[in-house]
């Protein structure tokens, strides 16, 4: 096209002008992932629980009754609404 064109390469990276996350679709990706793998883990404790000798099938037994829990907050651990650095004010200003 523009054989006499030559653009010069930026020597900084460009700066972003948001301080936007990743995208809707990757964070749910994730989350779901993490949420299968959890979810496999207590599968497994629940096999283990019924091939193991007593005293670890109690071991295998509540890591499968706790898991679930733990898998649903580390899945909703995704996409905060709050930015940690929110600053709140008042909500009605006192007169000096």
């Amino acid at each position: 096209m523009f054989k006499g064109f030559k653009r010069d390469k930026p020597k900084e990276p460009a700066h972003s002008i948001s301080s936007v996350g990743e995208s809707l679709t990757i964070d749910q990706s994730a989350r779901q992932r993490r949420y299968f793998y959890s979810m496999m883990i207590r599968t497994f404790c629940f096999i283990l629980a019924v091939i193991l000798p007593n005293p670890w099938r109690w071991v295998a037994l509540f890591g499968a009754v706790t898991l679930p829990y733990i898998a649903v907050i580390a899945a909703n651990a995704g996409r905060e609404t709050i930015k940690g650095s929110a600053i709140y004010a008042k909500k009605y200003k006192e007169l000096d």
